[in-house]
């Protein structure tokens, strides 16, 4: 009829401008100190609840983090398999956490970082989808950067407060790329034509973002 809606036609439309406030978001936060990435404003967490709200915080404040963990949700919904993608972040960023516990050094995290969240969303933004053990090995190698940097927060606490926090920012990690993963999933059960476009174009934003995060890890 003619009156009727199709609620499918409707999901890009909100989704798209939900994409653009995020990568605004990215940008903004762009310029921000390294210190917004500590929830208590770098203060060691002393106790297990400490711990686990710290790693809970850790992964959202800091937006470059959150914006890959998304991005990954995102492309393990387009992949056959691509669950792994998310899983093997998570992983990798404990095992990078654990290297800066071991006050190991790792070149330049902060570039890789950036870096990847350039890569992943140009990914995401194909018009063919990637390789997925393409993704996951992205994802992996990225995750010992990320979690290196989640590290930083925890150096110095106790054992209780320090398991907490890897539980903590290993369970928001695997809840937001869950999210994303269902966000995806949903736009996929478009029109097999249509449904790419909404996730193609929050490729090309992530990918923004993350260029504009290199810009400020590069020229300061």
């Amino acid at each position: 009829m003619t009156g009727q809606i199709n609620r499918s036609n409707l999901r890009p439309v909100f989704f798209i401008p939900s994409i653009s406030l995020l990568a605004s978001l990215g940008v903004f936060s762009s310029s921000l100190e390294a210190q917004a990435h500590h929830p208590f404003g770098g203060q060691t967490p002393s106790n297990i609840l400490e711990g686990f709200l710290s790693g809970l915080g850790h992964p959202v404040v800091g937006i470059d983090h959150l914006v890959f963990v998304i991005a990954i949700g995102l492309m393990a919904a387009i992949l056959r398999q691509g669950l792994w993608a998310p899983l093997a972040f998570v992983t990798t960023a404990l095992l990078g956490a654990g290297i800066h516990l071991q006050s190991w050094d790792l070149p330049a995290p902060e570039f890789f970082i950036s870096a990847s969240v350039f890569l992943m969303g140009g990914l995401l933004a194909l018009k063919q989808s990637p390789h997925p053990w393409l993704a996951s090995g992205l994802a992996g190698f990225a995750g010992l950067f990320h979690g290196y940097a989640y590290g930083e927060a925890i150096v110095g606490a106790e054992m209780t407060p320090l398991v907490s926090y890897l539980v903590g920012f290993s369970v928001i990690q695997l809840v937001i790329a869950a999210l994303a993963y269902r966000c995806g999933r949903a736009l996929n059960s478009a029109s097999s034509e249509q449904s790419t476009l909404p996730l193609r174009f929050a490729g090309f934003a992530i990918a923004g973002m993350g260029l504009a995060f290199l810009s400020t890890v590069l020229l300061g």
